[in-house]
């Protein structure tokens, strides 16, 4: 053997080689990773499916919240300093503990309609703090931006996910999703909730999905659904998609009945349904 030859080192697979797969031409394969680990992971974990609370990052609770200081974020970053909005924190947090408890308490061997969030701060650590505080499993679907959004410290570390992709991250927050609750939000939150009320309209999104949106006087300041009607831009049917609420305890009576009466307390219906 020539001493060249003694040189000669194997080249990495395809599959290891880190250089090609963070590459342009490698896109699809990391689009697909985003589809297919998430469904690994889910599938492992017996979660069946998820109710989702959308709204602000940027808002915390109040300086008199009622929750105990081991609860409180270390680092609240941009945030809304108006009582009146910063009440919706713990107003997401009662909501998402109601839920769990309820839940919880479902007599099924999957785990049920557990709480899913974006996985950051603000509304989103709300949702998962209440699932916390409530002893349940919850879901955070975390995506990568240019100013780092870590993913808040209350999602179950086996149920955290980190995206690149928005459309993947989307696709997960609303494939498992059987229910939506929309809090005060600024651009993501009215991305998501006009995008769910879209699939919805044009039957991609074919099941009925109970949404909550949180906060009437807010939300209706922001979006004037009624114009929408008036002008002819939407049918008066479409405003049945979704139900205001302003109270912990009436979001969570609508929902729970909706779901029990879609799904009962049966292990029937097939996971993240189409």
């Amino acid at each position: 053997m020539t001493e060249s030859l003694k040189r000669l080192v194997k080249p990495p697979k395809a599959y290891r080689n880190h250089e090609f797969l963070e590459s342009r031409p490698a896109r699809i394969i990391r689009i697909q990773s985003e589809y297919l680990e998430p469904a690994t992971r889910l599938h492992e974990h017996n979660v069946r499916d998820t109710i989702v609370f959308f709204g602000s990052a940027r808002i915390h609770p109040r300086a008199d919240s009622k929750y105990p200081p081991e609860y409180e974020p270390d680092d609240h970053g941009d945030s809304v300093t108006d009582p009146a909005m910063a009440r919706f924190y713990d107003d997401a947090v009662d909501l998402a503990r109601l839920l769990t408890t309820w839940a919880m308490g479902l007599p099924t061997t999957q785990r049920r309609f557990l709480i899913c969030s974006g996985g950051g701060p603000g509304i989103m650590e709300a949702a998962n703090r209440g699932a916390a505080l409530a002893g349940g499993k919850s879901v955070g679907f975390n995506i990568s931006l240019p100013f780092e959004q870590y993913p808040n410290p209350y999602i179950s570390p086996e149920l955290c996910f980190e995206f690149h992709y928005f459309f993947m991250r989307k696709f997960w927050l609303v494939y498992p999703a059987k229910a939506l609750v929309i809090f005060p939000g600024g651009f993501g939150t009215l991305d998501e909730l006009l995008e769910v009320l879209t699939l919805l309209q044009t039957r991609k999104l074919n099941r009925r999905i109970p949404i909550v949106i949180y906060g009437e006087a807010y939300w209706r300041e922001v979006v004037n659904f009624e114009a929408l009607v008036k002008w002819g831009m939407i049918s008066p049917s479409d405003l049945e998609f979704f139900r205001y609420a302003n109270t912990p305890e009436e979001a969570f009576v609508y929902l729970r009945d909706c779901l029990m009466e879609i799904y009962g307390q049966t292990d029937d219906e097939p996971a993240f349904s189409d």
